[in-house]
């Protein structure tokens, strides 16, 4: 009988299930993207063979741990150690691939060995050596995604390489990737002399809490791990699982409510079967029931579409996705289970008021009944005109729907807002310079690097009167989470943008200008001192500059902040100030064309073209689309009912003399207005989203949204374009109504 219900109205059931269904492929692919995340790093970790793990206990991830080189050395000359392996992992592009995962080890490393060549040769062998050029073995899902095979070259950070071998793990992280000999590899990333990690194995029988006291007085600003716990510490997939859940909420949300709004009207068209059911003898439990069953199948329905609509996104981005071991394989059961359990959840929820409804219906009221707009929930207005009439008849199915597209168009423009919050902080790094320069093919601002003598010689330069150099990374931290650490010679004028306001600048290492938001976090002050990364820094000033992410850590001098990062002689941005401001674009063609490790830009265009903001609106225009996609089918919903259940009501205007145009523009006008309106409670919905995002502690005060005229300008258009679009099919079915078979309807 469920069935057979739901296939009453197989255009309402569809709809229904297509939304449902694309909150769910959001779980599915996202979730695949994260459980590929945590299962690479438990395989680079836990099946390394290694006992233990010594790293840097505050890096936020492996990628952003350094250990010194030469540490290796004592390790391995310790009593309790039979073998020692050091290994360094970045993250950079590769020829089409943004994000691209590389991974260092030394000759004689037994890491190696757990690396199948299933083509081509050993990395350390003399046929590699012979084979000319910088020697890389390819993971065989990259070697597929870049289609690549032994021989061939590949750029990887605009510098060629040789692939001299193929390799599989069983792990898809690691076959996304490439390994490369240690010294390339320190050198690629701009890390000389330093590791990410080293991998310890013991002698058998060997104390190794002995080894964990020897370590911890000799080197306390490291940390000794298992494998499991260091594999646990890791954030870039709980990250990613955090924006699977928050994206996937959205699409649910938006999805539920077009689940209510149909079993709403599956339950108004119904009134009088569900009266006849009451009449022989059907208790209201029983009737509660049947509804919540058919809520329920809708909504299992919607997960094997989204499981199948999850598949499918996996296999169209598979090229871009495989770095981060994100493959069908990764839908295992407990990602099924996982949107399944969502679902169910939705269907109970989003079918219980409808349920409710159902069951309260007093079987003489539902006898009498007449279908169409009869028993419409509220009178006609004082204001507006058949359109607006039509919408208010059905107040609460045109609340469900206007609550629809609020959330759809609010979250959209906090996105953009927030986007545009971002280009702005970025906009302001620069400090007043006429050009930026950045490192060429770096795949994000936090793993860029760039040789200071490149500095030195752009300000050579005849156009150039002087050149900044500064250095942005993290650091964790317990009473924070997070720490943002920024680099600056005291004496260069790139540092002046910061605005003291308690104490006075940084003039030497070892010094700290805290940011004020820090500072009140900690309640620490000048004069007082702060440890990060094991160092101790006196804090000689407080700082303001109006971006609460810089304030949310400190100013070092850019030696410190090179030492902290591991990156010794290089720096994230250059800062180029010019003689004569209109040789800007000059000098950027100059230092583009002479330069080619690095990229320069006009400041004003600097913040639009970096990877992280291009990245960002990628993700953004993403989420638009889905959200799009879920709130048009749930405006479409609306507007085929409100046609099935006008019926009769449109048989009479055709009768009357109206024609097909009038019709289509009747139905129009009320998706039109539902946009319009929904678009305005799309505003109010974003403030509150903004306003939730705020409270999260330390990462809500890093948010500063730009609420330009542009983003409620966009946030109408999409709208409208809901309306629109998802009022054109119904209107198209109501003009091909004929008059006679309408007012036949019942």
């Amino acid at each position: 009988m469920v069935f057979k219900n739901l296939l009453r109205r197989k255009g309402r059931t569809l709809l229904t299930v297509l939304g449902i269904g694309i909150g769910v492929a959001a779980i599915i692919a996202l979730g695949a993207l994260a459980d590929g995340l945590e299962a690479g790093y438990d395989t680079i970790l836990s099946g390394s063979q290694a006992d233990l793990i010594l790293s840097d206990p505050n890096a936020m991830d492996i990628s952003l741990s350094t250990v010194d080189e030469s540490i290796g050395e004592e390790l391995i000359a310790m009593p309790e150690v039979s073998a020692v392996s050091g290994m360094i992992q970045g993250i950079i592009q590769a020829e089409d691939m943004p994000y691209f995962f590389v991974f260092g080890y030394p000759e004689g490393s037994f890491i190696l060995q757990r690396f199948q060549i299933v083509e081509g040769v050993a990395l350390y062998s003399r046929e590699a050596d012979a084979m000319h050029g910088t020697p890389l073995l390819l993971g065989s899902a990259a070697a597929e995604a870049l289609n690549k095979s032994v021989g061939d070259t590949i750029r990887v950070a605009g510098r060629p390489f040789r692939v001299v071998g193929i390799y599989q793990t069983g792990d898809a992280f690691e076959e996304g990737g490439a390994v490369i000999r240690l010294r390339d590899a320190q050198e690629l990333l701009g890390k000389p002399r330093q590791v990410s990690l080293f991998y310890i194995q013991l002698k058998s029988q060997a104390p190794r809490d002995r080894l964990e006291e020897r370590v911890a007085r000799r080197w306390p600003n490291l940390g000794l791990s298992t494998t499991e716990d260091l594999a646990d510490r890791q954030l870039m997939g709980s990250i990613t699982r955090g924006y699977m859940w928050a994206i996937a909420a959205l699409a649910i949300i938006i999805g539920g409510v077009g689940m209510m709004n149909a079993h709403l009207m599956s339950v108004f068209e119904r009134t009088r079967e569900i009266g006849v059911l009451r009449a022989v003898g059907w208790r209201s439990q029983r009737v509660l029931r049947m509804i919540l069953e058919e809520s329920v199948t809708v909504g299992l329905l919607g997960g094997v579409v989204g499981v199948g609509l999850g598949w499918l996104a996996l296999l169209s981005v598979s090229d871009v996705v495989s770095a981060f071991g994100a493959t069908t394989g990764n839908i295992r059961p407990s990602l099924l289970l996982q949107a399944f359990v969502v679902v169910l959840v939705l269907g109970l929820v989003g079918g219980l008021y409808p349920a409710w409804r159902a069951s309260r219906l007093e079987p003489i009221e539902a006898l009498r009944y007449e279908g169409g707009m009869a028993g419409s929930d509220s009178g006609r207005l004082p204001i507006g005109g058949m359109a607006v009439q039509s919408l208010w008849r059905r107040k609460v199915r045109t609340l469900l729907t206007l609550g629809a597209i609020g959330i759809t168009v609010g979250a959209i423009m906090v996105l953009d807002a927030q986007s545009r919050g971002m280009i702005e902080v970025m906009t302001e790094i620069t400090g007043g310079a006429e050009v930026m320069v950045r490192q060429a093919e770096a795949a994000d601002l936090g793993y860029a690097v760039i040789d200071q003598r490149i500095g030195d010689r752009i300000a050579a330069l005849p156009e150039v009167r002087d050149v900044s150099g500064m250095l942005v990374t993290a650091t964790a931290y317990p009473q924070t989470a997070y720490f943002v650490i920024q680099g600056y010679a005291p004496r260069e004028p790139a540092i002046e943008r910061f605005n003291i306001v308690e104490g006075r600048r940084i003039t030497s290492n070892r010094e700290i200008m805290l940011g004020r938001a820090m500072a009140e976090a900690l309640n620490l002050g000048v004069g007082d001192v702060i440890t990060l990364s094991g160092r101790r820094f006196n804090i000689v000033g407080i700082f303001e500059s109006g971006t609460h992410w810089e304030e949310l850590g400190g100013v070092v001098t850019l030696r410190d902040a090179q030492t902290l990062s591991g990156r010794p002689r290089k720096v994230t941005l250059f800062a180029v100030d010019l003689y004569d401001p209109s040789q800007a674009e000059a000098v950027v063609e100059e230092i583009n064309s002479r330069f080619p490790e690095v990229y320069a830009t006009l400041s004003g265009e600097f913040a639009e073209q970096i990877p992280d903001i291009q990245n960002m609106y990628a993700i953004l225009n993403g989420i638009s689309v889905m959200a799009i996609l879920v709130g048009g089918t749930g405006v479409m919903n609306t507007m085929l009912m409100a046609v099935l259940e006008r019926t009769r009501e449109i048989g009479v205007l055709r009768a009357l003399g109206w024609r097909r145009r009038f019709v289509l523009g009747l139905i129009l006008r009320e998706s039109s207005i539902l946009g319009l309106v929904g678009g305005v409670v799309g505003i109010g919905v974003a403030f509150f989203l903004n306003a939730l995002l705020r409270l999260a502690p330390f990462v809500g005060d890093a948010l500063s949204p730009v609420w330009a005229w542009d983003v409620f300008a966009r946030a109408i258009v999409i709208a409208l374009l809901l309306g629109l679009v998802g009022g054109l099919y119904p209107a198209y079915r109501a003009t091909r109504l004929q008059p006679v078979e309408a007012l036949r309807y019942e």
